[in-house]
């Protein structure tokens, strides 16, 4: 078994301290090749989703996610593929092409991957299977309506799975009248689980529960069925009040319940099924599920077996019945450890700064672990790690042109805010930088607050990171205070104190950066989306004075109208203001960007999907239209129909990477004054489509 032994343990640290070529993050290693990344080169990007390892431990099956490209493929989503890596360690094609294979899992004999999809002529999401050793894909459970979480029995004899309750008949037949009126968060359908025999005609009948399911995990032993419930399909409810509920599939209803507080991540059967591990939030008011509970189903018990742990635990998984294995988020990496189930134990299997992994499934028995790894150099790969082997080791290369393109730089990046708090982010260097020259800047702000920057691929449609360094930036990635990875009390650290020390700690990072000799503090930039998107207007009117250029993404800039009009207000209350609009007006309205509209003299690109329901687009309207009114400064707002909170489309990505970057060009590195032109120049896959077009 993977770390079985104390001894073991050790002697696998000592090698992989040891083995100085093996690295995952190789920051500041220098691809040679004809030129940098441009985004051309993100926009086909791929990168793997998810990892499932067979019970055996012989087979990674594995999603690939694979963009579609603009100008060629209908716009939309990125496409899901299924592949499998085999006991030689090379990856097979099962499912490809324009598929969206969701959902894997080995079913229980291992003998093949269960999978959702809408295939050839299904009008619903199914639950199909493919045998490893070849064949066809088979359908072996559809319902009237979609498919949504499943579960298999022990014995792979039955299925439990969600689905939503069809539309009503005599609504529909309104409808198709013209009566489309929507009852704002009151009008939705039941979400319900059934248990089905695969291969049966019978109907199977919806169990009672006491809310909305969204995700259900059997035992590995017996009937019991562990379920995600929260008392609403909201987002916010299920942000907030997710609940833990142990369901009896033999003889019906709930036995067990759990008061997990606050926010729930993942939720793994002990072996034998006598326990829960839960990864749940410390309580209601931490902004992120992170703390490693173990859950007894007999009395509904749980225990924080990692108490006062200055990490986030990221993913679970059971080596056996009496210890896990979890992957914790510490600062800018992650690391794979062991600890009893009773929180003795604890033991490094892989240490801080050898990889940044996000998920990770074992096999049966712990032999053979497969993670999910994404590294300065790549995004996310498949890795596996064995018995006896020094670390984990790379399976998959999904864009094997990367090697051929020159990438800047990459390091991490520590220093003292105003008040004396270490702040920790990744620094990307200019690609041909030069000793003693100075550069513009990029910071870039994540959203959340509750998340954080990894050491890792840090390069998106939205994220400038190599494509900045490649045309002469420094492009900074901060985990200014209230962000996750170091402890529950540094990620409330923000709390109740919106664009206050946390914001601060943006510029304190900018004077460390200038004071370094390396950034000219005339050319600095701000971008982020969500809260990010905040941080970007914060910087571009209260700190205007600081930033030169601003790219503002589904960003807010008033928190009292945010009250009303997204849609997790009880979120935001309980673990981001901490207090309430009607108490505290003057609050609300002082830390919002807006308020600061006068001082803003700095040229900002506002960019909002239409159809956020997060943040919604009025906030970028109230912004644009403030800054418009004064014109002391150039801004621009652009829209994304059929666009949520973040880009989901091949097209819009591509767009916006394009407006980000030349907007950033135009005032930290050009002349500035009026912003280019409206349109857009798409480049070698807009003249290429141009020239097909005329051809025809």
């Amino acid at each position: 078994m993977i770390g079985s032994t104390r001894c073991c343990i050790r002697n696998r640290i000592g090698r992989m301290f040891l083995a100085a070529t093996f690295v995952f993050l190789a920051s500041g290693i220098d691809a040679r090749g004809d030129g940098g990344l441009t985004p051309e080169h993100v926009a086909k990007l791929r990168g793997v989703g998810s990892v499932s390892m067979s019970p055996d431990g012989q087979y990674v099956a594995y999603t690939l996610s694979v963009p579609r490209k603009p100008f060629e493929d209908d716009n939309g989503g990125n496409w899901s593929e299924l592949h499998v890596v085999g006991p030689t360690g090379e990856s097979r094609p099962y499912i490809t092409g324009k598929v969206s294979v969701r959902s894997i899992a080995w079913t229980p004999d291992g003998k093949g991957i269960s999978f959702r999809a809408k295939r050839g002529d299904d009008k619903h999401t199914s639950l199909y299977v493919i045998p490893i050793d070849g064949g066809e894909a088979k359908n072996v459970l559809s319902h009237e309506t979609s498919i949504g979480s499943y579960t298999w029995s022990p014995d792979g004899k039955r299925v439990a799975f969600i689905a939503t309750d069809k539309e009503d008949k005599d609504k529909k037949k309104l409808k198709d009248k013209g009566f489309v009126q929507e009852v704002y968060e009151e009008e939705f359908r039941q979400r319900r689980v059934y248990i089905a025999t695969p291969g049966s005609d019978a109907d199977p009948e919806p169990m009672d529960l006491p809310g909305f399911p969204s995700e259900l995990h059997w035992a590995p032993v017996g009937s019991q069925i562990a379920m995600a419930i929260s008392p609403s399909p909201l987002i916010d409810d299920h942000y907030m009040k997710r609940k833990v509920h142990i369901y009896d599939a033999d003889n019906g209803g709930i036995v067990s319940s759990f008061q997990n507080p606050g926010k729930l991540g993942q939720i793994d059967w002990s072996p034998d099924g006598k326990y829960l591990a839960i990864i749940s939030a410390e309580d209601l008011n931490d902004p992120s599920a992170g703390r490693l509970m173990i859950a007894d189903p007999n009395d509904g018990s749980l225990k924080d077996i990692l108490p006062n742990y200055m990490g986030q635990v990221g993913a679970i998984a059971w080596h056996n019945n009496k210890t896990l294995l979890f992957l914790g988020d510490e600062g800018v990496w992650t690391t794979l450890q062991e600890i009893g189930r009773d929180g003795s134990g604890r033991e490094t299997v892989v240490p801080v700064e050898k990889m940044v992994a996000t998920s990770f499934s074992i096999s049966r028995g712990g032999q053979a672990a497969a993670m999910v790894v994404e590294s300065a150099t790549h995004p996310r790969e498949v890795y596996v790690m064995r018995h006896g082997d020094a670390g984990p080791q790379r399976m998959t290369d999904s864009n094997p042109w990367l090697k051929d393109v020159r990438l800047a730089k990459q390091e991490v990046i520590r220093y003292k805010a105003r008040d004396g708090v270490e702040i920790e982010g990744i620094l990307v260097r200019p690609l041909d930088e030069k000793p003693g020259q100075r550069y513009p800047l990029i910071l870039a702000v994540h959203g959340g607050p509750e998340s954080h920057y990894h050491n890792s691929w840090l390069t998106r449609y939205s994220g400038a990171g190599q494509m900045a360094a490649a045309r002469g930036y420094f492009v900074f990635y901060q985990n200014y205070r209230g962000s996750t990875g170091r402890g529950v009390e540094f990620s409330k650290a923000g709390q109740g104190d919106y664009a206050g020390a946390e914001f601060d700690d943006l510029v304190d990072g900018v004077d460390y950066l200038v004071e370094k000799g390396w950034v000219d503090t005339k050319k600095v930039g701000v971008t982020g989306g969500s809260y990010g998107g905040f941080a970007t207007a914060w910087c571009s009117t209260y700190y205007s004075h600081r930033f030169a250029a601003g790219v503002m993404f589904v960003g807010i800039s008033d928190h009292v109208s945010k009250v009303g009009t997204t849609d997790i207000p009880n979120e935001m209350f309980l673990v981001h203001a901490r207090k309430t609009l009607y108490g505290h007006w003057d609050f609300y309205r002082e830390r919002s960007p807006i308020y600061h509209a006068e001082k803003g003299k700095t040229p900002l690109l506002i960019m909002h999907g239409k159809d956020d329901t997060r943040v919604h687009p009025s906030q970028s309207m109230e912004l644009y239209r403030n800054l418009k009114n004064l014109g002391q400064t150039p801004v621009r707002l652009v829209w994304y129909p059929g666009e949520g909170h973040g880009n989901r489309k091949a097209a819009s990505k591509f767009d916006y990477s394009l407006r980000m970057l030349r907007w950033f060009d135009h005032y930290l590195k050009g002349d500035g004054g009026a912003p280019p032109p409206v349109e857009v120049d798409y480049g070698e896959l807009g003249a290429k489509k141009d020239d097909e077009k005329e051809k025809s």
